[in-house]
């Protein structure tokens, strides 16, 4: 039987009468918070090893997005970079969340960057991790796959733990934790399967679905970091430098051994540098 236990204590907030699950380590505290965002296949789960640490120092909220982990999954949701985006920014505003350090991975960075552009008073740090501004970036197999109708739902009826241990493991430089991948199966029921696809063919073009191209964000003074995982097979390394061209002033730090969720290769080398940039800038 698959564990789905939460690793993260949450509470249920409704959002535009859809219900979504969120971790808030401090509900009565500051409107300054660290905003923790995943991407696919999430869920909130993945910062288990890393929200514990910052909330010693900071109010953190983390949450499960709609399609993902334990939040509702309408078929009527908009899933889409800005679908997502205005569903985070009213989340924030119903926490009354007003200063924000973002913490973006995977298609939480689009969904982020979106919002910032959108709330560019409220963004106090960005934190990119094998994510951000990806100006030429061409989709991986398994998006083309999801992207293509009847192939995409043939592909999703078919994929099972076995097979998504497999095919996550063949593409990671290190055996990704059993636990993990159990975790993240345990959620992917046909309705998340579903939000997947309706998410992927809404972004079929990166150029023009993801917001780089218009990032006004007073970059040259925008606190970033920068954390990337060397053998990311999905998002390759050669993007972490290319955020310099949006930010001039980040800081870098690419992970040797990590792949794409490196939080969960190596949680400590995601933290060392995650949490002395933030506390700088909490």
């Amino acid at each position: 039987m698959t564990d789905t236990t939460p690793a993260l204590a949450v509470t249920e907030h409704l959002v535009d009468g859809v219900r979504c699950a969120v971790h808030d380590s401090d509900p009565a505290g500051a409107g300054e918070a660290v905003v923790f965002v995943h991407g696919n296949p999430g869920p909130m789960d993945d910062w288990i090893d890393l929200v514990p640490p910052i909330a010693r120092f900071a109010r953190v909220i983390a949450m499960d997005m709609p399609g993902f982990g334990r939040s509702e999954r309408p078929k009527s949701f908009d899933h889409s970079v800005t679908g997502h985006a205005r569903f985070l920014g009213r989340l924030l505003d119903q926490l009354g969340i007003t200063r924000v350090h973002l913490v973006l991975h995977d298609f939480g960075g689009p969904w982020g960057l979106r919002w910032a552009l959108d709330h560019r008073d409220a963004l106090a740090s960005l934190t990119l991790i094998n994510t951000g501004a990806l100006q030429g970036y061409s989709w991986h197999r398994y998006a083309r796959i999801w992207q293509t109708p009847l192939l995409g739902e043939l592909f999703q009826l078919a994929s099972n733990p076995r097979a998504m241990h497999i095919a996550l493991n063949r593409d990671n430089p290190k055996p990704l934790p059993r636990n993990y991948v159990d975790r993240v199966a345990g959620y992917a029921d046909w309705p998340h399967k579903r939000a997947v696809l309706t998410l992927y063919r809404n972004t079929r073009d990166p150029a023009s679905a993801f917001p780089e191209q218009n990032l006004g964000l007073s970059a040259d003074s925008l606190p970033v970091c920068v954390i990337w995982g060397a053998g990311d097979r999905y998002i390759p390394v050669r993007f972490a430098d290319q955020q310099r061209k949006f930010f001039p002033t980040a800081e870098i730090h690419i992970i040797e051994g990590a792949g794409h969720w490196p939080f969960v290769d190596d949680p400590q080398a995601v933290l060392t540098p995650m949490e002395a940039f933030l506390r700088r800038q909490i």
